[in-house]
């Protein structure tokens, strides 16, 4: 019964997934609905870190059950997570899992929000957090958020009381919640931003508490008790067919890139929450208590809602249109409103509602994915009325050119109108993630554009306007064009349509490491957004760095084709690292980014556009051993790290490993995370660890400490223990040992320039059989001993690591290279010495 369960919700999530991209067209369940959420008008922010930090449960229940309009403000795009499904991580993974979130509200019915906060790695405590992240930019983009959104409520999802007993993000975001909500109100905090909106005052603000954060259920009852508010999220939505938390698992399965697919839940769940500030509950079922909620909010609302009501007790499910004069007469008051703030958020869910009832198709498609500043585009129009109302399409508006092109069409009932029109894209800017935009601190994302700040996305910028006559009164619905075209195997596949660079170039290798004063050919990809796109190419190298030929020339005829100029690039004699960049010249402009596409099924295909450049290291480095297998866990770059320092990597597939397979490997490497993530290695181990016991070398990093077993050859108990301060000093406990001399000379230069932490998740304990290479810890805390561990077993040599080389050999720091060959060198090399240290 259990895997059948399993079975219908990879189902469901598979065909969320499937039409993630497409237009929703709303069933009349789905419009009952949405008129239902018309006529509620109050707001919750529920605040937290990360992704995958909210509560989908509350969010899904606020906005389903009470019908709230809710949002979720996370201060990062979990920028500085792991990634369990491919290869991106830092910016890269922050795009991934800012659509994760997106695609969780499309589910969970909520609104998504964000900070300029950088998600840099875990954080032990606020007080680094918030030397890191600028507090004052950080909590002027709350304050932003609450004077934006207007909630009458906000709910932090963390404890503000209890700083060092969490990560560090998850408490702060909780600490600039509380802070905030009195300055959102305050005319002389953060005024600048009063030039686009106004204060607010939020009416209270809980602490969304359990058990969770308490030892037991116990003294979380004995701490909490009379304090608290408590709802039933379980509630079952006959309209959906599914639970409320049934609802919530499947948005919170939406962040896959942290293997957060789960199984359903269903049935009575209680959720708790605990005032903090404003104005206290008058009844602790209701967090909108004392708070006008209907259409009598609004100055004149009365009239609006008189009319709105009528129809959600009347509403016709058969026949959705019959309500459309009505909501036509709605419709024109709501554009009087006074209140813009109302005005706009009740404009936009009527038109949504009325579009929705008239069975109305508009569609504004495109055929390429991505078009090039001023460049003339055509696009298809669809064009489609499916009730039996008179309805008019006067003009279409195109946002980019301001161009009215008028049509004067009569839709006939359900007769489809098809037409092509050329837009020109009048705009300098990219529709790539506005964040990334300009070159960010540690901790921080550089936004120049108030009214972007808090965006989850960059605009659409290619928007088409239907100005249309519904019953005699005029009514304009606009949508983004899109790109839409079919494939055998899938069907109808949508995707945003982007406005991007004529020219773009990459270099594939991001770090291209010298071993020694050899030059070597850098091929550079050279990409034309246009068709018959010619210019120049050439390659910005550090000093003392030579490249040849200065420049390369170029042509290419179709828009997509690509062409590749190869440069020979000599290091220094010396040890030496930088920057190298690609500069692209046409026209007189000059092109210097890399566009980078990100396909998941499960969210909207992306395009990020990054520096075209490449870290080079010259490094001095020994290697001893050549022939390196190599396990993948969760996604890391390292097998191509190594390559870039002579060594042969091959890539093992689980179900291939036998005792005959592996003995032919200096040493074997098991990626991060791979007892987490590889079911079958459970299976494989014993082939492993004979691998070991005949004289083999294998390596394994880390893994989470959540019920897995690494089935070391030793017992070894795995903990959270982490390092996170990646310039906290490294000792080495034994200067001696075999894995800091040979075939390298490791000395406490080698941990400069590490990224973001030394490491994550190191054995807390381990049997006396292994030995202890270095000792560290993060400020005010214990040493900790277990990041790297070595052991011998038969013949060979177990190494267990939980230093971070999946970030510092992506990113080209040189020690972390030298470290790692260190590790890899051949068993023969280093077995006679351990035991003399052990000794």
């Amino acid at each position: 019964m259990k895997n059948t369960r399993f079975l219908i919700l990879s189902f469901l999530l598979i065909s969320i997934s499937a039409f993630a991209q497409k237009p929703q067209k709303l069933t009349s369940n789905q419009i009952y609905e949405k008129v239902q959420k018309l006529n509620f008008l109050g707001t919750v922010l529920y605040i937290a870190a990360h992704p995958d930090d909210e509560n989908t449960r509350l969010i899904a229940y606020l906005a389903n059950n009470v019908k709230a309009r809710t949002g979720y403000l996370s201060i990062t795009r979990g920028d500085g997570g792991q990634n369990l499904i491919g290869p991106e991580i830092r910016e890269l993974l922050g795009v991934i899992r800012t659509q994760e979130l997106l695609a969780a509200r499309r589910l969970d019915g909520g609104e998504q929000f964000f900070t300029r906060a950088n998600d840099f790695g875990y954080s032990k405590h606020p007080d680094e957090t918030l030397e890191i992240w600028e507090k004052e930019k950080v909590l002027s983009d709350v304050v932003w958020a609450i004077r934006t959104f207007k909630p009458d409520v906000i709910i932090n999802r963390f404890n503000h009381k209890t700083p060092g007993s969490t990560h560090g993000h998850h408490t702060t975001s909780a600490m600039l919640s509380v802070e905030a909500f009195d300055l959102a109100k305050d005319t002389t905090q953060f005024a600048s931003q009063l030039k686009y909106t106004k204060t607010w005052a939020p009416k209270r603000l809980f602490f969304n508490t359990s058990s969770w954060f308490y030892k037991n259920e116990q003294e979380f009852d004995e701490a909490t008790k009379g304090k608290l508010a408590s709802f039933d999220v379980g509630t079952y939505y006959p309209l959906k067919g599914v639970s409320n938390n049934e609802l919530a698992s499947m948005a919170s399965s939406q962040h896959l890139s942290q293997g957060f697919g789960r199984l359903n839940t269903r049935g009575e769940q209680k959720e708790y929450i605990e005032f903090l500030k404003g104005t206290p509950l008058s009844d602790t079922k209701d967090i909108f208590s004392d708070i006008d909620t209907t259409w009598n909010r609004i100055i004149n609302g009365g009239e609006i809602g008189d009319i709105l009501y009528e129809i959600e007790k009347n509403f016709d499910f058969v026949n959705p249109s019959k309500h459309l004069p009505k909501l036509m007469e709605a419709y024109k008051l709501v554009q009087k409103i006074e209140d813009i703030h109302w005005r706009e958020i009740k404009e936009k869910q009527l038109e949504e509602i009325i579009e929705a009832c008239a069975g109305l198709y508009l569609e504004a498609s495109v055929d390429s994915s991505y078009g090039i500043p001023n460049a003339t585009i055509e696009v298809d129009f669809e064009v489609l009325n499916r009730s039996n109302t008179a309805i008019g399409l006067t003009s279409i508006t195109s946002t980019i050119d301001q161009n009215i092109i008028y049509k004067g069409l009569e839709l006939t009932p359900n007769k489809e109108v098809n037409f092509k029109e050329k837009i020109i894209l009048n705009t300098e800017e990219f529709t790539a993630p506005y964040w990334l935009k300009n070159e960010p601190t540690l901790g921080m994302y550089a936004v120049e554009n108030q009214l972007l700040i808090g965006n989850p996305e960059t605009p659409r910028a290619v928007k088409i306007a239907f100005n249309l006559i519904i019953n005699y009164m005029t009514i304009t619905i606009t949508k983004d064009v899109v790109v839409k075209y079919a494939e055998r195997d899938k069907g109808e596949i949508y995707e945003p349509f982007e406005i991007l660079p004529k020219i773009t170039t990459k270099i594939v290798d991001k770090v291209l490491v010298f071993s020694d004063s050899i030059p070597k050919n850098i091929s550079v990809e050279i990409k034309a957004g246009a068709n018959y796109v010619s210019g120049k190419v050439h390659l910005e190298v550090p000093e003392n760095w030579t490249v040849s030929p200065e420049e390369m020339v170029f042509t290419i005829e179709q828009k997509n084709d690509k062409r590749t100029a190869t440069f020979l690039v000599s290091p220094p004699k010396n040890q030496s690292e930088g920057t190298m960049k690609v500069i692209a010249t046409s026209e007189g402009k000059t092109y210097t980014k890399e566009k980078i596409e990100i396909a998941y099924n499960h969210i909207p295909k992306q395009t990020v556009l990054l520096n075209s450049e490449a870290k080079v290291v010259r490094l001095n480095i020994e290697k001893s051993g050549n022939y390196i297998g190599y396990i993948n866990g969760a996604g890391d770059a390292i097998p191509e790290s190594l390559r870039q320092i002579g060594y042969t990597v091959v890539e093992i597939h689980p179900a291939e490993i036998t005792e005959k397979s592996l003995e032919k490997f200096d040493a074997i490497v098991l990626g991060i995370r791979a007892y987490n993530v590889v079911d079958e290695l459970k299976f494989k181990q014993k082939f492993l660890l004979n691998y070991v016991e005949k004289g083999g070398n294998l390596i394994v990093q880390y893994n989470t400490n959540r019920g897995v077993d690494v089935a070391a050859p030793f017992d070894l108990k795995l903990s959270n223990d982490r390092v996170t301060d990646e310039f906290a000093e490294v000792r080495f406990l034994n200067e001696n040992h075999p894995l800091l001399n040979f075939p390298n000379k490791i000395t406490a230069d080698d941990f400069k320039g590490w990224v973001q932490e030394r490491g994550l998740y190191f054995p807390a304990s381990w049997s006396s059989e292994y030995v202890p290479v270095f000792s560290m810890n993060d400020k005010g805390e214990s040493a900790k001993d277990g990041s790297l561990l070595i052991a011998k077993y038969g013949k060979g040599n177990y190494i267990y690591t939980g230093l971070s080389f999946f970030r510092e050999l992506p990113a080209g720091v040189s020690g972390a290279y030298k470290l790692f060959a260190n590790l890899l060198s051949a068993q023969q090399q280093i077995a006679p010495i351990i035991e003399e240290v052990k000794e």
